[in-house]
């Protein structure tokens, strides 16, 4: 890809932001580490051609400052996703309402990571009001035994690559730090998640993460959707995650209403 692209860095160097780093030094593409998440001058005039890569607070603060805004998909888009793709039932609530049901549930919040995802006997057993704010959005599913999970990054509902990263309880990273496919995996990882891409009843921004994954019974579903511009790497190629993450960062000035969707209600109140 011939086109230039610059890129920003949050100020933590780790394993993903590395290999991003050596994409664009391989490609001649202009990188900054963006120390104290404040935008050098120099770069404050860049609009066009950006890539944000780093956690969510520290992505939304540079594109505030870079007059940019960032797209994703909603907290609650799983509980659109018609029920063939997922496999369970899955509720979005508030975490109080969560804490009243009974029954055995897999409970995350939808925003951030304010507690532990994971399996809960009971709404009991969630964090109550002496440690997490009761009024934040959770998501409450039936509870999955995947066995082999898979990340895609989604540009224009097209996969740009795709990498295996869970298997069988751990990690899917080989000995010669690798995240290599067996036998099958790809070929059937690819053909569930454009299935979804062709359903136009799945509505989806123009770019995202989609993680799908393969139960013990051989079936395949929906495990979630996230903003690329933050997720990890795994064996995915760096050079294709920046293009897929450059069309979910869009100029203030730009916004049309089919980006409103999937702006971030984090950010709603300054665009």
């Amino acid at each position: 890809m011939s086109e230039s692209l610059t890129v920003l860095l949050g100020p933590r160097a780790t394993d993903d932001s590395v290999a991003i780093w050596r994409v664009c030094v391989a490609n001649q593409w202009p990188v900054h580490r963006i120390q104290g998440w404040r935008v050098p001058e120099e770069l404050r005039s860049a609009q066009t051609n950006v890539a944000i890569y780093g956690e969510p607070l520290f992505a939304e603060a540079v594109a505030d400052q870079l007059e940019l805004v960032l797209l994703e998909p909603a907290i609650d888009w799983l509980t659109s996703v018609p029920r063939k793709y997922l496999s369970r039932q899955i509720d979005f609530m508030t975490l109080g309402e969560a804490r009243l049901l009974d029954s055995p549930a897999f409970v995350k919040p939808a925003d951030g990571k304010i507690f532990d995802p994971k399996v809960y006997a009971s709404g009991r057993d969630l964090p109550s009001s002496d440690h997490v704010d009761q009024d934040i959005p959770v998501l409450r599913s039936g509870i999955m035994d995947f066995r082999l999970e898979v990340r895609c990054f989604i540009l224009d509902r097209r996969i740009t690559t795709m990498s295996p990263y869970w298997r069988e309880g751990e990690l899917a990273r080989s000995a010669d730090d690798r995240w290599p496919f067996l036998d099958h995996e790809e070929a059937e990882a690819r053909t569930f998640a454009e299935s979804i891409l062709s359903d136009t009843t799945v509505a989806l921004p123009p770019a995202c993460t989609l993680d799908v994954g393969r139960t013990h019974q051989g079936t395949w579903a929906v495990i979630e959707a996230n903003p690329c511009w933050g997720a990890g790497l795994y064996g995915c190629n760096p050079s294709r995650v920046l293009r897929t993450i450059q069309a979910t960062i869009i100029p203030r000035s730009e916004i049309t209403d089919s980006h409103r969707l999937w702006i971030s209600k984090r950010r709603t109140a300054s665009t």
